[in-house]
């Protein structure tokens, strides 16, 4: 036990390890808060379409040469968020479809430019980093923690603020319509906040593993909870202590960080569904 705290200790020493555990608690709270809703609606593999899509967009920056990267990534994936909201409100294409269309296209095309256009001789290491987050984390800056701690507090901010048009939205749009409530706006906005969520959250576990971030802890909670305001506390709480969970046992066995991440969210959601299940039965 004293030679594991004495690992963890010397590992924490190094600031990009501090700033990658910062870094991975606030991705992991922001991206349960908007997971909930997202699950509710049944939209929730929108982040797996937007991850595919950011990586497609990052595949064109490398391959043009750009170094801030961001300026290509980040508008093209808030553009495919509203493309997304708006076909999938389309009655000729619905949106798991509208998802898939855009994911798997951006998916390819950015495999192909880096196959066609190289940016170094080891284009399998490139692609795997970026699908699967395998060692960004760790080449985080101070720059990178307060931009992640500037968005965290924006979307908590919005889901204070913005709570109950949220939770009118979520579960039933035509009422909140009908009341007067802009629900094309929020939904909007929910979208255009979790692109942006993605597009940072994918140095935390790449392209691939982003969806698990939105899903895993809402859907936990939601084994034991049923009201709204529960379900999201709990699975904050489920998320942040998996992020937390995650990076340390990847530091302890040398195993990648998002990947380790998810398995810890996997954990959680069937310790959550074992628990759900005896609840019943003792009913």
């Amino acid at each position: 036990m004293n030679e594991l705290i004495s690992t963890l200790q010397y590992y924490f020493s190094f600031p990009f390890v501090r700033y990658a555990f910062i870094v991975v608690l606030l991705i992991a709270l922001c991206s349960s808060l908007l997971g909930v809703s997202l699950v509710l609606k049944r939209f929730s593999f929108i982040g797996d379409g937007l991850s595919h899509t950011a990586f497609g967009a990052m595949a064109v920056a490398a391959v043009t040469g750009i170094t801030n990267r961001m300026i290509i990534i980040l508008p093209v994936t808030v553009l495919s968020a509203v493309l997304l909201l708006r076909t999938g409100q389309n009655a000729k294409i619905k949106g798991d479809a509208s998802i898939a269309m855009i994911s798997v296209s951006a998916l390819a095309l950015g495999y192909i430019l880096m196959n066609l256009f190289p940016v170094s001789s080891n284009i399998s290491a490139d692609v795997c980093g970026s699908l699967f987050g395998s060692t960004s984390v760790l080449n985080l800056k101070k720059s990178d923690v307060m931009l992640c701690l500037v968005m965290s507090l924006t979307v908590l901010a919005v889901f204070v603020l913005f709570y109950n048009k949220i939770f009118s939205v979520t579960f039933d749009e035509n009422f909140s319509k009908a009341t007067g409530v802009n629900s094309d706006g929020y939904n909007l906005m929910i979208a255009v906040i979790t692109a942006i969520i993605i597009v940072i959250a994918m140095n935390l576990v790449g392209s691939l593993l982003i969806s698990a971030l939105i899903i895993f802890p809402a859907l936990s909670a939601m084994r034991i909870f049923k009201s709204f305001k529960s379900v999201t506390i709990c699975s904050a709480v489920i998320s942040v202590i998996c992020a937390a969970l995650g990076i340390i046992l990847s530091i302890i066995f040398s195993t990648p960080v998002g990947a380790t991440i998810v398995t810890a969210d996997l954990a959680a959601f069937l310790l959550f569904s074992a628990v759900s299940s005896f609840m019943v039965k003792k009913r």
